[in-house]
């Protein structure tokens, strides 16, 4: 079944809406699932998954992603769960989503605090519970290709790439050259020539001057 749903925007991977929780749910599992979701929702967001729609393995369940729009929705279900129902799942979710005004999305800016989606989502959701319904049923027999272009990766190698990819940023911040001009020998060599004359030069002009005006000023 459809036990985890991540609706974000993709510009700057904002998590807006998670849909309702469940008496049933296993809160320390979802915690974990719900992490490892917005983790995949940062990597959409950065360019590393540039997949429109993916299917990422994880212990005994798959996440399913479709991007549409700017717009991310992600859904984690038991391995056993269909997976053309999943996708069906997530396209209802963005054709609802499509119908919101974009200019109220765009103006989000704290983490699943759209709670006009997470009630969409809990209204979606309920019609893929049950997989026999002839709803569903019908769903499964339409369309036989429809997921067959659907890459699948295993969450393990997201996550070693994402560290891979942070070692080579760290190492490409710490190698940064430090501007040539600041760390010039010859520069060194011309200041340590010139400060101390520089500096006679402006003691001298300065008690000139106090002397001038003494003299053009007497008490």
């Amino acid at each position: 079944m459809v036990k985890l749903t991540i609706v974000g925007r993709v510009s700057d991977g904002l998590p807006l809406a998670q849909g309702p929780r469940y008496l049933n749910e296993d809160i320390e599992n979802m915690s974990f699932y719900k992490q490892q979701g917005e983790i995949i929702l940062q990597e959409i967001s950065k360019g590393a998954l540039p997949l429109p729609k993916m299917c990422i393995r994880i212990d005994h369940h798959c996440f399913s992603y479709l991007v549409e729009n700017g717009i991310c929705c992600i859904t984690l279900c038991e391995l056993s769960y269909p997976r053309k129902l999943a996708f069906h799942y997530l396209q209802d979710l963005q054709r609802e989503i499509q119908m919101v005004d974009s200019k109220l999305i765009q103006m989000i800016n704290k983490p699943y605090s759209f709670i006009k989606i997470d009630n969409v989502i809990g209204r979606v959701r309920k019609q893929y519970v049950d997989t026999r319904s002839q709803a569903n049923l019908s769903r499964l027999n339409a369309h036989p290709r429809y997921i067959q272009d659907v890459v699948t990766e295993d969450i393990s190698t997201i996550l070693e790439n994402k560290r891979k990819s942070e070692i080579l940023e760290r190492a490409l911040l710490s190698t940064r050259p430090v501007s040539t001009i600041w760390c010039s020998p010859l520069l060194v060599t011309i200041a340590l020539k010139w400060t101390p004359i520089t500096l006679l030069l402006v003691v001298a002009t300065v008690l000139f001057w106090a002397n001038f005006f003494s003299q053009t000023n007497p008490v």
